[in-house]
């Protein structure tokens, strides 16, 4: 059987356009949905991104559930997920940052806090939003954009970093009052609790029937549960959580790679050395050093 290609979208797919500015192969921002290599074919992004419709309308997909994007709509999608444009309209205008994965990690170190936030942004990806916070929103993007021109300020990512971060925060709260209308199932209660148990014993326990047994189900029926909730396996989760924690680690703790490796309770530096490359294409050594 012909295996099914999907294109992948990441920075390096607009990296040449002269409309768009950018931070390395970390954050670009830009204003028109025209720039982004999007069809009605389903392609992978690698990318957080943050975008606001001031006018006019779009439908698209993400993880092929079709949307209808109007003015004074906030969208969010999330890296792995799966986009398509389907229509937009003439007198559509926006404004838009995308954002790499890596910068994403090193904004938010201390994930759990934001973990409600992210998995309801899995299945609700947009939201009409009132006028004042589509300005706050706006006033980000602006603001956001006149630092990152500034080529001769040698700390202009860091700074472009801190106003990411106050801007993700903003958009967090907008999601988190639309949460609170919404009911979760009984398969979302328990993954949130899959979540948190990862959280609590990811530094000793790395496999899906640790957790199961805590949850009380069987390896089967998390994985599926999982599969079902987050479009990832139980595997994945707890990969990303041990690794997240292991480059907060390996960037801003004084304790060598070996010191590391035995705090999240690998049996030796060769193991975590393996099992961090597995998961990132670098080894440990290499992730400090850039």
């Amino acid at each position: 059987m012909k295996q099914i290609h999907i294109p992948k979208i990441d920075l390096q797919s607009v990296y040449c356009k002269s409309t768009i500015d950018f931070i390395d192969n970390d954050f670009a921002i830009f204003n028109s949905i025209k720039e982004v290599p999007v069809s009605e074919y389903p392609s992978r992004i690698d990318l957080a991104v943050v975008a606001v419709c001031r006018t006019g309308f779009c439908r698209i997909g993400i993880n092929l559930k079709e949307y209808n994007v109007e003015s004074n709509s906030l969208v969010i999608t999330l890296p792995n997920q799966i986009i398509q444009l389907f229509e937009v309209s003439p007198d559509f205008s926006g404004a838009f940052i995308a954002v790499s994965r890596n910068f994403v990690d090193n904004m938010f170190p201390k994930f759990k806090e934001l973990l409600p936030i992210f998995l309801y942004l899995q299945n609700n990806p947009c939201a009409r939003i009132g006028e004042y916070d589509l300005g706050c929103i706006l006033e980000y993007h602006t603001f956001l954009w006149k630092k990152v021109r500034m080529n001769d300020n040698i700390y202009r990512k860091g700074v472009a970093q801190g106003i990411l971060q106050a801007m993700f925060y903003d958009v967090c709260n907008i999601f988190r009052m639309h949460m609170n209308v919404v009911k979760k199932s009984r398969k979302e209660e328990l993954f949130e609790l899959f979540i948190e148990s990862i959280y609590e014993h990811y530094k000793k326990e790395r496999t899906v029937s640790f957790y199961a047994g805590k949850l009380c189900v069987t390896p089967k029926y998390l994985s599926s549960l999982v599969k079902t909730v987050s479009g990832k396996t139980a595997g994945e989760w707890i990969a990303e959580v041990v690794i997240l924690e292991s480059k907060v680690l390996l960037k801003s703790s004084p304790k060598s790679i070996q010191e590391i490796s035995v705090e999240l309770n690998f049996a030796n530096q060769s193991f975590f050395g393996k099992y961090f490359k597995q998961h990132t294409g670098m080894s440990p050594y290499a992730y400090k050093k850039i």
